[in-house]
């Protein structure tokens, strides 16, 4: 490979294009938000408003860069219905809330989760709730449907006129996949979505080459081949799979905090504590646990964004200020509990208590993952935040909490497909220095007995 690799990555809260050399250099990038749109006839992805900031910056991009490979990653929880024209009915925005409705007869044909191994999730997260619940509102639109792809497939199925479906993506809370069984649950043949599941493709296979009027409008060279794709956090990952001997976690930082253990068994995984086995790229289970810790984050820092000193959060510590949880309600072990700040907090000490709680948070759910060997791998935006490092490295003590000096990211890992599983080296990697604030296991536990109690 000598041509740059463009990645298309639709997160929750923003939608991204990014150009890296195939040694993995970033060269190029532009981002832009990610809205919805409301009713009618529900809350919906704005995937023209998406496809044309791509294809628009795909286009500038191209100018300056020799594109050679572009690659979808893209945030769980969101699937199309396809007909031969585009899309059946809009795409569903998993934070709908008129999808719980269906719960009561969903609850009959849901897989259990000891075959599906998807915890019952808010709203729409559960992609085959979303599923029932457009069947039952829209069956006409429903049964023209041809091709139910999972959102990064739709985005490779726009460029190519190629229907896959990819492991990482039907695994991912979904109800769809059983992954004991290697294979569709239960819920699919339930729904009538038998035959409308495309085969199963590798995430890094190529479904085949532009097309043409694509390559025309955005200025691509015909030849220029797109890869099936990937959910966003299975891509943080990828890097570490090609180099990395199990067992170790990486802790994936954006809108969600997503932790998922390679090499950890998933047979003890809580569903009431919203863990759930996802599949790396390869097929192979992956025990995960999850919360929005990022939206939390925002929510208790107040725009105090800037990573806090020592001191402020040794202030915290010692006179014990908690953020408890949870401060949203679409994931998380806590997610039922209105979430309140117990003590005193000033404007500016805001941030520190945001990484305080979110850094403890993910102490705890390390802990109900059985993650306690192999390292911890910090990634994306709380990568940077020295503070969440050093205070997770005191929690974690013997395990090392690491990260990349250049951030990887579901972007980075996307990218990296183009040439599995012959990924060039990582990044060059730091282990995060414990600040070794007093108390601050007693802090964490008592954070811990509140929490539960609230619970």
């Amino acid at each position: 490979m000598t041509g740059a690799i463009a990645v298309l990555d639709v997160g929750k809260s923003n939608v991204k294009l990014a150009l890296f050399e195939p040694g993995g250099a970033l060269l190029w990038e532009r981002s832009t938000p990610n809205r919805p749109l409301p009713a009618p006839p529900y809350l919906h992805a704005s995937v023209e408003a998406i496809w044309s900031f791509f294809t628009a910056s795909l286009a500038e991009a191209a100018r300056a860069h020799p594109v050679e490979t572009i690659v979808p990653t893209t945030h769980g929880g969101a699937a199309t219905l396809v007909d031969e024209d585009g899309l059946a009915l809009p795409g569903l925005d998993y934070e709908e809330p008129r999808v719980e409705e269906i719960e009561p007869s969903y609850a009959k044909i849901r897989p259990p989760f000891t075959s599906s191994y998807s915890p019952p999730l808010p709203n729409g997260l559960n992609v085959g709730r979303q599923l029932a619940w457009q069947r039952a509102m829209f069956p006409r639109e429903f049964a023209r449907a041809k091709h139910l792809l999972f959102y990064p497939q739709y985005w490779a199925w726009r460029m190519t006129g190629v229907a896959a479906t990819e492991a990482t993506s039907i695994a991912c809370h979904t109800d769809l996949w059983a992954p004991g069984e290697a294979r569709v649950s239960s819920l699919v043949d339930a729904l009538g979505l038998e035959g409308r599941v495309p085969p199963l493709i590798p995430a890094w296979t190529a479904l085949g080459r532009v097309r043409a009027d694509f390559a025309a409008e955005v200025g691509l060279q015909a030849e220029v081949r797109v890869l099936c794709g990937v959910h966003d956090s299975n891509a943080s990952i990828v890097p570490y799979l090609a180099h990395w001997p199990a067992p170790f976690t990486v802790v994936s930082t954006g809108t969600w905090v997503i932790l998922l253990g390679v090499g950890l068994p998933i047979g003890g995984l809580d569903p009431k504590a919203d863990m759930l086995a996802n599949l790396d790229i390869t097929g192979r289970p992956t025990a995960c646990a999850r919360f929005m810790g990022g939206r939390e984050y925002a929510e208790i820092a107040q725009g105090d964004l800037a990573p806090p000193a020592r001191e402020t959060v040794r202030a915290l510590v010692e006179r014990r200020t908690f953020a408890l949880p949870a401060f949203s309600a679409q994931g998380g072990p806590f997610a039922h509990v209105p979430g309140r700040v117990v003590g005193e907090v000033a404007p500016s000490e805001r941030g520190a208590l945001a990484t305080l709680y979110v850094a403890v948070m993910t102490d705890h759910m390390l802990d109900r993952l059985g993650a306690r060997a192999g390292s911890v791998v910090v990634d994306g935006n709380l990568g940077a935040n020295p503070a969440f490092g050093a205070i997770l490295a005191q929690l974690r003590r013997g395990q090392g909490v690491v990260s990349t000096r250049r951030p990887i990211g579901a972007a980075y890992g996307a990218a990296m497909l183009a040439s599995w599983p012959d990924c060039p080296p990582l990044p060059e990697t730091f282990t995060h220095t414990s600040w070794e604030l007093p108390s601050l296991e007693v802090y964490r536990d008592e954070w811990l007995r509140r929490a539960l109690a609230a619970a």
